[in-house]
């Protein structure tokens, strides 16, 4: 068996996680919380009063989302341990979903996404047009 010095290790180790690389599961996991409906969802949760929300609640919160899709981002969040899913025997049933602390740690950066798209759309609009009436004058 070969040995390998202190430095070799460390290297291995940072290339073990390092994004840029397709095999990376890093790069897998930036790629499901870069997920619009991911955002949104954990940015509605980081943001809700009492910290959680209904189903419905969410749904309503967030415009455009399907109920398939609300589902599968609840499940896979559910999943990942962003997010913690509470059923209260009622009729109808109740379901809660409330960020976990590792969710939480996420929701302050994709908040702060959320916020800055926000801020900055007419800014960013505004280069989109400028773009687009200049490619469309080019020979």
């Amino acid at each position: 068996m070969a040995t390998r010095t202190a430095a070799a290790h460390r290297a291995e180790e940072r290339a073990a996680y390092d994004a840029f690389l397709e095999e990376c599961p890093t790069s897998r996991l930036l790629a499901r919380i870069s997920d619009k409906w991911v955002g949104l969802v954990v940015s509605a949760l980081g943001e809700a009063e009492g910290g959680s929300l209904r189903y419905s609640d969410l749904g309503r919160k967030i415009p455009g989302v399907s109920q398939k899709m609300l589902t599968q981002t609840l499940r896979s969040l559910e999943r990942d341990g962003l997010v913690t899913r509470t059923v209260t025997p009622t009729v109808p049933v109740r379901v809660d979903y409330r960020l976990t602390e590792l969710g939480g740690s996420l929701g302050c950066l994709l908040s702060s996404v959320k916020r800055w798209a926000e801020n900055h759309f007419d800014e960013v609009d505004a280069h989109r047009a400028h773009h687009d009436r200049a490619a469309a004058t080019a020979p």
